[in-house]
């Protein structure tokens, strides 16, 4: 008796399948299954990259990082304890070569670089990899091969490096310690230390990240941590191998959570069609369990034969899935190559069990419902047809469903608070999605009754079905809403943020300004009527006190308000407020006669917790500043302005080390002032913002593209859906169409009527998709952006009428086979 359930399970399932049965359910299944695991082999990759790395990621096994020179105490006691060590200073500059300037990333390193982990270079663009164990000579750099290309220049070219010139003397194809880490804006140039001094590059207050590297012994490492917390300045971390950059961990976690939570829009659709695709599969094997029933089956071996089969089938199309999924998760590296800056290493097997088990919950929380009643079925079912399949309970379809998404939901969210408010959301938009459905399919059905021949008979069909139209049109809607939304988030925000830009808006910023250099530059930019903003002093600052209360970042529930709290402020000081600011709370100082005091811009103080009459401390060049906040200012960041978060008095910091900054407006056939610029002041780093612009937006291009590729199983979810739903009417539509032809309706007439149905669906679907995607748009514009945001006529034209095409060729296609059959076979059967 144990082996009869198993070879009975087995027979039918594999009935099942020849006679496609399970074709539907299974490429819902299998769908669903897929998008999880694209994105989790996807996030694995990178994860174990960042794994692998370890001690590679900081080039040591302790590192030690500040804004500004470490004491020399530190390397003492180093080497006092045995360990090895080495120094590094990062900063981000210009350098120069006959084609022009270009933006890098400069790393001046000790000979012992990097103490962990090895160098990889090449001597051209097609030679092979080579690894050393040491950094550059002196006299040479070794580059990244974009700068090459960027510069058009080769190995043994000079460079122009501040001052001096420095040979290329290799490819730099990677490093240990990646620098700007996974996603890198500015090509790398590895340098020697010794020759930074020739550069002239680096001053008193310029922006340098400097790292004091250790390695040794596991024992000695954990001996000297505590040494190093206890001297620690404010402005200065201990960064850990194994918590080597919590930034970029961060940074990946919260894209993978986003990129699980948008399959899980894929798993809403999908639930849909397998939901549908149950109760289709339920009708067709109706007759089959009550024969079964006759010849004495029990209703506790049939229970058990569908659980057995169903956990089958779903463990089949589950590993399916995930073989899918591994195949989807190529595009997803494809579409972010840009963002790595090697290769990823292979997924591990974990994202398939998770596949597998995401596969079975969706299966069981939205098939068990409707296969269930089968058990039910009566004997007399195989006598008497009209006695038809027991009803599924409504409360149990719901629950089942509600408990398999909210487990899903909290599962992928991998945040409870996170979850709460995306389940209320989903079920917020689902509950106003099916009640806009109903109340539209009733209008529909008010129309049938004022219309005449197709018409009438399409827009009848449409309402006398309205569970099945409700499931169809949201199902498909939300489908179309996904693609509707991303092109309202790609193309009209950004049109609106391009558009709030103002005529002539700096394009180009120049930092690291040294005080000595602040009246020569000025006196440059005047003899070629370049029309600069003021010159700003910029100070570097950590807050470490608010009101008395000590800045802790792990305090702040606010994931903004936590990176605010870890880093360095750029804080300036002046008379007078700058032109893009407003004081909205306070006054500004008189003038800068004025005792210590602080301006604060309101979007921070907001998110930070400062509040008029605050005392504020922060450590500033070794020691500590305080002063009052008197004023809060409202910004105007898109003017393009140099601006600041906090500004203070001239009586607070106005003797602190500094350099300076400003922007100005440059048209494109006057950019040949750079380079001349460069060349006199070789330490002032000019930005170009167009430059960086047009970089970031790849980056987003990049994330999007991503997500539109994840929104692609969402899409197909939809024709999945909009397929189920008419193979689930199908049995319904056949004796309607047997009894309507035998009444004398013709092919064209039903044909047409069909085309009426399936394109006033698409249509519902459609509008109901257009006006959540504006409504969404608009809500990101004025609350999130800031931006005007004006409706766009060509979405709701595309979004409308595209899918009334799109639904009304494919539903009428489908339901097409059924006019070919006899009436009389038809009511025959029926019978």
């Amino acid at each position: 008796m144990t082996t009869q359930p198993w070879r009975i399970t087995l027979r039918l399932l594999r009935q099942d399948w020849r006679s496609g049965e399970l074709y539907l359910l299974s490429a819902a299944l299998i769908l669903t299954v897929a998008s999880i695991t694209a994105v989790g082999f996807f996030t694995d990759r990178v994860e174990a990259t960042m794994d692998r790395q370890g001690s590679e990621l900081i080039a040591a096994d302790l590192a030690v990082e500040s804004s500004s020179s470490l004491p020399d105490t530190f390397q003492a006691e180093s080497d006092r304890m045995g360990l090895v060590s080495a120094r590094t200073l990062e900063f981000r500059s210009v350098v120069v070569a006959d084609r022009g300037p270009q933006l890098v990333q400069i790393k001046a390193v000790d000979p012992a670089y990097p103490l962990r982990g090895q160098l990889r270079l090449r001597d051209g663009f097609d030679s092979p990899d080579r690894t050393i164990a040491a950094g550059p000579p002196a006299g040479e750099v070794w580059v990244e091969s974009r700068l090459l290309r960027l510069l058009d220049i080769g190995i043994g070219d000079p460079l122009g490096v501040g001052d001096t010139q420095l040979r290329i003397g290799a490819i730099l194809s990677d490093e240990p310690a990646q620098g700007g880490g996974f996603f890198n804006l500015a090509p790398r140039v590895l340098m020697n230390r010794t020759d930074l001094e020739a550069t002239q590059l680096i001053g008193p207050a310029s922006r340098v990240t400097h790292r004091l590297l250790l390695a040794g012994d596991a024992r000695t490492i954990a001996d000297i941590k505590p040494w190093l917390t206890a001297r620690l300045p404010p402005n200065a971390s201990l960064v850990d191998a194994r918590e080597a950059r919590p930034e970029f961990a961060a940074a990946v976690d919260r894209a993978a959570r986003f990129l699980r939570l948008a399959t899980l829009v894929t798993l809403l659709v999908a639930g849909a069609a397998i939901a549908l695709a149950s109760h289709r599969l339920v009708e067709r094997q109706t007759d089959a369990v009550a024969v079964m029933r006759c010849l004495g089956a029990p209703r506790h071996l049939l229970m058990r034969v569908f659980v057995l089969r169903l956990v089958l089938f779903g463990l089949i199309a589950s590993l399916l899935g995930c073989l899918l999924g591994w195949l989807g998760q190529a595009g997803l590296v494809a579409a972010l190559s840009g963002w790595f800056p090697s290769d990823l290493p292979s997924p591990s097997l974990a994202p398939i069990l998770v596949g597998v088990a995401t596969g079975m919950i969706a299966l069981l929380g939205f098939a068990v419902p409707p296969l269930v009643q089968l058990a039910k079925v009566s004997p007399l079912r195989a006598l008497r047809r009209d006695l038809g399949t027991p009803r599924t309970s409504a409360a149990l379809t719901l629950a089942a469903a509600g408990l398999a998404l909210s487990l899903l939901i909290f599962w992928q969210a991998d945040n409870f608070a996170l979850a709460w408010k995306l389940l209320a959301g989903v079920l917020g938009a689902l509950v106003s999605l099916i009640g806009a459905v109903l109340l539209l399919v009733r209008l529909a059905g008010g129309l049938a009754g004022r219309s005449r021949g197709v018409w009438r008979l399409g827009l009848a069909a449409l309402a006398r079905r309205p569970s099945g139209a409700v499931l169809q049109i949201a199902g498909f809607g939300i489908g179309i809403l996904a693609l509707l939304l991303l092109a309202v988030v790609r193309v009209d925000l950004l049109r609106a943020w391009q558009d709030s830009l103002p005529v002539n808006a700096p394009n180009y910023f120049l930092i690291n300004i040294q005080p000595h250099e602040v009246e020569p530059l000025r006196a440059f930019l005047r003899e070629r009527d370049i029309d600069e903003n003021e010159l700003y002093p910029m100070i570097r600052g950590r807050l470490i006190r608010i009101a008395g209360r000590e800045v802790k970042p792990t305090e702040y529930e606010n994931p903004r308000a936590e990176r605010l709290a870890t880093r360095e402020f750029n804080l300036s000081y002046g008379e007078k407020p700058q032109p893009d600011n407003r004081i909205v709370a306070g006054d500004w100082w008189p003038d800068a006669k004025a005792p210590p005091q602080f301006s604060v811009e309101q979007g921070i103080a907001e998110t930070l917790g400062i509040k008029l009459g605050d005392e504020l401390v922060f450590w500033v060049s070794g020691h500590e500043v305080s002063g009052p906040v008197t004023s809060l200012r409202e910004v105007k960041w898109d003017s393009f302005n140099v601006n600041f978060f906090v500004s203070a008095s001239p009586a607070l910091l106005g003797n602190e080390p500094a350099t300076f900054i400003t922007s100005f407006h440059l048209s494109a056939d006057r950019e040949s002032v750079i380079p001349e610029l460069t060349r006199r002041f070789p330490s002032v780093t000019p930005l170009d913002v167009d430059a960086i612009l047009k970089q970031v937006r790849q980056v987003i291009d990049r994330g999007v593209l991503a997500v539109e590729y994840v929104f692609l199983f969402t899409l197909i979810a939809g024709l999945l859906v909009m397929y189920a739903g008419i193979q689930a009417s199908l049995e319904d539509r056949r004796v309607e169409h047997g009894i309507l032809r035998t009444l004398g309706a013709g092919r064209r007439a039903l044909l047409s009527s069909l085309a009426v149905e399936f394109t006033a669906a698409g249509l519902l679907a459609g509008l109901l998709a257009s006006v959540f995607a504006e409504t969404t748009g608009w809500l990101l514009a004025e609350q999130l952006f800031e931006l005007e945001f004006s409706f766009n006529p060509t979405l709701w034209l595309i979004g409308v009428f595209g899918s009334g095409l799109l639904i009304g060729l494919a539903g009428t296609l489908a339901t097409y086979p059924l006019l070919i059959r006899p009436p009389l076979q038809t009511l025959r059967r029926a019978g």
